[in-house]
């Protein structure tokens, strides 16, 4: 995406996959060189194109990771 700087710290896990190789990922990720945020989104088998996702800071990420724990 033109204009938005990212980096992949660390893939966390993939969810899905489509028949057309795009891969739903939870990742940790710097945007615009800020401090990483986990998020979850679609991304095309090269990283290079991505679809809207959410993003979570650590916090969310607890609070989201106890709420599932806990169903």
């Amino acid at each position: 995406m033109a204009g938005i700087k990212y980096e992949i710290i660390e893939q966390v896990a993939v969810l899905s996959e489509s028949p057309k190789g795009w891969q739903k990922e939870v990742n940790l990720i710097s945007w615009n060189d800020r401090e990483p945020k986990y998020d979850i989104r679609d991304w095309a088998p090269d990283h290079e194109k991505m679809g809207k996702g959410v993003t979570l800071t650590s916090e969310e990420w607890q609070a989201l990771k106890t709420f599932i724990q806990q169903q």
